[in-house]
């Protein structure tokens, strides 16, 4: 295996995990190769934590040179092409040869799809759009608060309600919220519809419980400065939007043989494997059908547990064994409420029956025919870890320390 080259395209949750989990695995002669164009890796569960004042950005950046020190070669370069039948990537930095290929270069952000977004909406989809949102509202004395989704798929389907949770929790703190509504505008007919409509209905529940708007089913064709021009002509005044910019494939994806009609990867749903030999594909960049229609979810926690996955086959493969490892659709979520509080729901999105264990709390069954996800909602929320994805290390903690967004609330920590 000496001198094999295993290249992973995209330096976020997934494509780093991968790096990590193949150069432990692999002999020390198998080059393991991570392309990224930006060092800085900062870690997207935390934005929202930044957005209600409770992180810095400082605090939820890493370094990924420092994977250098682990024998993972890092070139620091934008990726513009595939060529699997050359089982050849282009760089800015120039080609790269490949025996394996793991591609997870994510979804792109693309607020310019959706008119006015990228003008008068803040994303709390970037470090930058989620620390502008936070200063937005910590100067908003009147006027509605616009939450926006603005098209499907998109990244993290908790996000937008968590924005609504904190921003209604921002508000409340500053003693403005009476003055402020809170309104969130989506075109999924229920929140977190991959989760099932049981989970939707009490998630609902809990916003409208919180005086927050919930406008499902509402398409946003256009935002301006005095608000949000909906599907149908409505007007909706808005003295802030902040919420979810259109997503799409990253473009040396959607211009090669890899990508399906979406745009993004089909991939086998246990291994990974895309229909290019030695290519896989995980976390955001992929497309996934699960029960019901619907897509499986993108989010790290998936990316993770598929990086997890591939790295065990592809060590397995080039030591000459057969690979064993499958994706069981595996994943949790927790749901900030705002309050020290949060919702959080389990399971295994491919089916197969109810999730066991510790790792499975006692609550609601949810979603028949998605696998058994499980809820246990308005849980009592002390400290929050969202899994070990040996990320941590980068900022120069111990090996495999969680990250950036695990830790106590404020008015929680020692």
């Amino acid at each position: 295996m000496s001198d094999r080259a295993v290249v992973v395209l995209g330096g976020g949750i997934g494509g780093v995990v991968a790096a990590r989990r193949l150069r432990q695995r692999l002999d020390p002669g198998a080059r393991v190769v991570l392309v990224e164009r930006d060092p800085l890796l900062r870690f997207a569960p935390s934005f929202l934590w930044v957005m209600a004042g409770w992180r810095t950005p400082e605090g939820v950046t890493a370094d990924l040179r420092r994977l250098r020190r682990r024998g993972i070669e890092l070139v620091e370069a934008e990726v513009e092409g595939v060529d699997p039948d050359g089982r050849a990537v282009a760089t800015t930095a120039g080609p790269l040869a490949y025996d394996r290929l793991v591609v997870a270069l994510g979804a792109e952000l693309d607020p310019e799809a959706l008119p006015g977004f990228a003008e008068h909406a803040h994303s709390v989809y970037t470090l930058d759009g989620a620390a502008a949102a936070g200063r937005a509202l910590q100067g908003l004395d009147e006027g509605r608060v616009a939450v926006v989704v603005s098209s499907l798929p998109y990244k993290c389907p908790a996000a937008p309600w968590e924005a609504a949770f904190l921003a209604d929790a921002v508000l409340r703190r500053r003693g403005v919220r009476e003055r402020c509504p809170v309104d969130v505008y989506t075109p999924e007919p229920f929140p977190m519809p991959t989760a099932g409509p049981e989970l939707g209905a009490e998630l609902r529940a809990m916003l409208e419980g919180r005086g927050i708007g919930v406008h499902t089913e509402r398409s946003v064709q256009s935002i301006t400065g005095d608000g949000l021009l909906l599907a149908g002509g409505e007007q909706v005044p808005a003295a802030l939007t902040i919420g979810v910019p259109p997503h799409r494939a990253p473009r040396p994806v959607r211009d090669s043989s890899l990508a399906g009609p979406t745009g993004f990867v089909p991939v086998d749903p246990a291994t990974l494997a895309t229909d290019a030999e030695g290519v896989s594909a995980i976390g955001d960049v992929t497309a996934i059908p699960i029960a019901g229609g619907k897509m499986l979810p993108k989010a790290g926690v998936f990316a993770e547990g598929e990086a997890d996955v591939v790295a065990r086959r592809l060590a397995d493969e080039l030591h000459g064994r057969v690979p064993t490892a499958e994706f069981d659709g595996r994943g949790s979520c927790f749901v900030e409420l705002g309050g020290h509080r949060a919702a959080f729901a389990t399971g295994r999105f491919y089916g197969g029956g109810r999730p066991r264990g510790a790792d499975a709390p006692a609550g609601p069954a949810l979603a028949p025919g998605q696998g058994g996800v499980r809820a246990v909602l308005a849980a009592p929320l002390g400290r929050v870890t969202v899994g070990r994805t040996g990320i941590g290390d980068l900022r120069g903690g111990s090996p495999g320390a969680r990250p950036a967004r695990s830790g106590r609330l404020p008015g929680r920590s020692p």
